[in-house]
């Protein structure tokens, strides 16, 4: 299984501003965008570092999942969330020719921690032997920053802050957050059952 974000998330959405307020950053000055680059670096980090923790998709983007298997053919939840379309899905043979799936087939059902494609009627196709399938959707909780449950927009201001605040520190675990931003972004996190059953 492989997840591919086919679109970045635009520049235009990182809340920039609002993060140099979060910093307490001078204003007025003739350098103010002089650091803009770097803020939205930190800030693209954060986003990826909440998303890689919860399995939400924060802003708005396009994926496409590739697997050689449905887990459950009655319905095969996504990898994250929230999914707010399914674009396209295509099967791939064993020599790599595609066949898409007609639209009527197949139907979302949505969910903030599993959405799942599922079929109209009966089971999903069977994926062909030595081949793949690849579902293509739409994930984030909107276009825009704006978008965003207020307790994850903090989260992500308080963790690029972090980052931020102790860019040149090579001490920190890998993967550590601070209790502030898992405070934030522990409702928001996927349950893995069992053998990850249900994912």
């Amino acid at each position: 299984m492989m997840l591919t974000e086919e679109t970045a998330v635009p520049a235009a959405a990182l809340p920039v501003e609002a993060f140099k307020a979060h910093l307490r950053l001078g204003t007025g000055f003739a350098e103010d965008t002089l650091q803009d680059a770097v803020l939205e670096s930190f800030l693209r980090a954060a986003i990826s570092a909440i998303e890689a923790r919860t399995g939400k998709i924060l802003i708005e983007r396009d994926f496409s999942w590739s697997l050689t298997q449905w887990r459950d053919e009655t319905g095969q939840a996504l990898p994250v969330a929230p999914v707010s379309e399914i674009t396209e899905v295509t099967f791939y043979n064993r020599l790599d020719v595609a066949d898409l799936l007609a639209a009527n087939y197949y139907k979302l059902v949505q969910d903030m921690q599993r959405p799942r494609l599922c079929p109209v009627a009966g089971i999903l196709p069977a994926v062909p032997l030595n081949g793949s399938v690849k579902v293509s959707f739409t994930a984030g909780f909107g276009p825009e920053w704006d978008n965003l449950p207020g307790d994850l927009a903090q989260a992500v201001l308080l963790l690029a802050a972090y980052y931020y605040e102790y860019r040149n520190e090579t001490s920190v675990g890998e993967g550590y957050m601070p209790f502030g931003v898992t405070s934030l972004i522990e409702r928001y996190r996927t349950v893995r059952l069992f053998a990850g059953a249900g994912q």
